[in-house]
C-alpha cells in the first residue's frame, strides 16, 4: 500500500512491543530519529497503550520525546497538554461486579484510575505477566464491595476459563488478551479507536490522514480505523491480517522502517 507523502498528518503509536521492546528493554533510537524528524515536518505522534498516564511514564518514553499527546487505558482517556480531552469511565456497578467474580474465582483484579491503579492480591500469575512486560504491581488492598472511585480499564489475571465464566455477567463490555493470564476489561464501545476519534476531532483532521502503529489484539479497531493501518512484523497473526501493511520486528527497525517507507521521513 502507497500513500502520499502529504497525507498522514498525525501518526498514534501503541507502546508494548510496538514502539518499547521487552527484549531490549529500550525504545530503538531509530524510532526516536524518526519521531524526532516527523514532528519537525509538522507531522503529530501520539502515544496510544493500554497504559494510564502513571505507567507510560514508567517506561521512560516520556524521558526521550515529548509526544504531541496520550490516547491512554485503550482510548478512555486522550490527553493533550495539561487537558484531558476525552474521559470514558466503566460505570460503578460493573466495577463492583468485578470485585465479587474476583473474590469468588480468586484471581488478581486491577482497577486503573486516571492517574494511578491498584490491585486486590498477588499470585503467580500476576507475577509472571509483570516480568514480562518489564511492570510492577501495586501494594494490595482489600477492595470494598462497592467501589467509589472512578475506573478506566480493568485488568483480571486469569485464564480464558475464568474470563469464561465472568464475562457474560459484566454488562456491554469485552475483553483484550494481552497475555496467557491477563485480560484487559473495558466497555464494548470504548478501544483505541474512540479515543483517536476524539484527538482527529480536535484537531479537524479526518481519519484517512492518521496512521496507526500496533501489535496486539487491542490494536486492531484503531488499525480499521484510521486510514493506514501498519502491524509490527513480531505482531500477532490476528493483528496482522487487519493492517494495511506489516513492517519489520521491533528489534530489527520495524517503527522506523515503516514511517521511511510511507515517506513520513
Amino acid at each position: 500500500m502507497e500513500m502520499k507523502k502529504c497525507e498522514i498528518k498525525i501518526v498514534f503509536t501503541d507502546i508494548d512491543d510496538t514502539l518499547f521492546s521487552h527484549s531490549q528493554g529500550k525504545v530503538p533510537s531509530s524510532a526516536i530519529d524518526a519521531i524526532k524528524k516527523m514532528q519537525a515536518k509538522g507531522i503529530k505522534v501520539f502515544l496510544c497503550s493500554g497504559r494510564n498516564y502513571y505507567l507510560i511514564r514508567k517506561t521512560g518514553i516520556l524521558n526521550l520525546f515529548t509526544p504531541d499527546g496520550l490516547v491512554t487505558m485503550n482510548g478512555s482517556n486522550a490527553i493533550i497538554g495539561e487537558k484531558v480531552i476525552h474521559r470514558y469511565p466503566i460505570p460503578e456497578e460493573v466495577v463492583d461486579k468485578m470485585i465479587l467474580f474476583a473474590k469468588r474465582l480468586r484471581f488478581g483484579l486491577t482497577l486503573i484510575e486516571e492517574n494511578e491503579g491498584h490491585i486486590n492480591m498477588i499470585d503467580e500469575r500476576v507475577i509472571s505477566a509483570h516480568e514480562k512486560y518489564g511492570t510492577r504491581f501495586p501494594q494490595p488492598r482489600t477492595y470494598p464491595d462497592h467501589y467509589d472511585r472512578v475506573v478506566y480499564q480493568m485488568i483480571a489475571f486469569c485464564d480464558k476459563f475464568d474470563e469464561s465464566l465472568f464475562l457474560p455477567h459484566l454488562q456491554n463490555c469485552k475483553s483484550a488478551r494481552w497475555d496467557e493470564y491477563a485480560v484487559d476489561i473495558m466497555p464494548k464501545d470504548s478501544d483505541k479507536a474512540k479515543g483517536i476519534m476524539s484527538v482527529l476531532e480536535y484537531y479537524g483532521y479526518d481519519p484517512s490522514q492518521a496512521a496507526f502503529l500496533g501489535d496486539g489484539a487491542n490494536d486492531i479497531e484503531a488499525m480499521n480505523f484510521v486510514g493506514l493501518g501498519i502491524a509490527m512484523g513480531n505482531a500477532i497473526e490476528e493483528t496482522k491480517k487487519e493492517a494495511d501493511y506489516v513492517t519489520d520486528h521491533i528489534d530489527n527497525d520495524g517503527w522506523a522502517k515503516a514511517m521511511a517507507h510511507f515517506g513520513l521521513i
